[in-house]
């Protein structure tokens, strides 16, 4: 489905992309960094690993779930403006009926935590304890009223959804959906036991971050099913997927999505508004983070300051990035297994992301 021949389509400054990958092989660990620019493979590189060690994707795991819901809305069997208790009906427990699954989307359910992050994070590795909580929960915003940022509870909450109105768990509806129409072979739910030994540990720097990467090592952890954070795959795999969301939702006569379904995914819903449970801004749409400076246009940006506003993608805690650009028809795929403190892992982000930027220029910019 990809070209891996690395070639370099007109207009890729390879020497900007070994930059690139210098960079990466340079912060230490272990990482992955696939480059691809119309449909052709022009970087990947593997440090410290195989090309197929399966990485930990934190919160670059949400978009999978993400359009999985958009699948089942595109065929009818949900709405987008549906009330999530119209299906789980023990969810409108405590004056939460009006939360919908745009709201959810979006991150605007006022619900960014069950209980609150550390007690979530403590019982994600057990559904129906995560799923009970969230019933049981009382939201800390209006529905609706802004972004604050779902961690966990957006998995939880779409995954349960996802499991009432197919009948089958969430893991299964994934693959069956897109993993294996796609050929996604290196992509898991939940690590299945026959493919720990692919994993690649965490590696905290600092106090917190040893604390974090201990228990996210753990097998009950990386077996889980934790469907905002618990994704493990290769960086090769992640490029494909994008490739088929790049090309408008469709690669080597497979489609995921039809076009104005995945325009209504990455359509902008916030313009890096503050989220109001990390304080940070961000630009959303309905399940990606998007490109773009926003209202911060000094801040470190994980798809890199310059990236296009129409540019689609999600970070996982400053650890993992992917992301998309239509107007670069490019794709790139980031992993690591380094989990440290934020500034500076955001900053090493948007460092290499400008540079592979910088080495494949709008089309537009290079027709011209």
């Amino acid at each position: 489905m990809l070209d891996w021949s690395e070639r370099d389509p007109d207009g890729v400054d390879r020497a900007g992309l070994e930059a690139a990958a210098a960079m990466a092989r340079e912060r230490g660990g272990a990482s992955q960094l696939v480059v691809v620019r119309d449909g052709v493979v022009v970087l990947d590189r593997a440090h410290g690993c195989d090309p197929g060690a399966l990485f930990w994707l934190f919160s670059t795991s949400k978009p999978y779930l993400a359009l999985l819901v958009h699948r089942l809305i595109e065929r009818g069997a949900l709405g987008l403006d549906d009330p999530i208790a119209r299906h789980w009906p023990a969810f409108e427990a405590n004056g939460k009926g009006a939360i919908t699954v745009r709201h959810v989307l979006q991150h605007r359910s006022g619900l960014p935590v069950a209980r609150s992050t550390a007690r979530d994070a403590l019982a994600m590795t057990d559904w129906d304890a995560s799923v009970r909580a969230l019933e049981r929960a009382r939201a800390r915003f209006p529905a609706g009223e802004g972004p604050a940022y779902q961690y966990l509870s957006f998995g939880f909450l779409l995954g349960e959804l996802v499991r009432r109105v197919t009948g089958e768990p969430v893991e299964e509806s994934l693959a069956a959906g897109l993993l294996r129409p796609l050929g996604l072979r290196d992509t898991f739910l939940g690590l299945p036991g026959p493919e720990w030994h692919r994993h690649v540990p965490i590696h905290g720097r600092g106090p917190a971050p040893r604390a974090a990467a201990a228990f996210i090592n753990r097998r009950a952890t990386r077996r889980a099913v934790i469907p905002a954070a618990g994704v493990s795959a290769t960086a090769r795999d992640i490029a494909v997927f994008y490739e088929a969301l790049v090309r408008g939702g469709s690669l080597g006569g497979v489609r995921l999505l039809r076009p104005e379904t995945l325009a209504v995914a990455t359509a902008p819903t916030s313009d890096g508004t503050v989220d109001a449970h990390i304080g940070l801004p961000i630009r959303w749409s309905h399940g990606f983070q998007l490109g773009g400076p926003g209202l911060d246009a000094l801040r470190p940006r994980p798809m890199g300051r310059t990236s296009s506003p129409d540019a689609f993608g999600h970070n996982g805690s400053n650890v993992c990035v992917a992301w998309a650009d239509p107007s670069r028809r490019l794709v790139t795929v980031y992993l690591t297994n380094l989990l440290g403190p934020p500034e500076p892992a955001a900053a090493a982000q948007n460092a290499i992301s400008e540079t592979v930027l910088a080495a494949c220029p709008p089309v537009q910019q290079r027709a011209a």
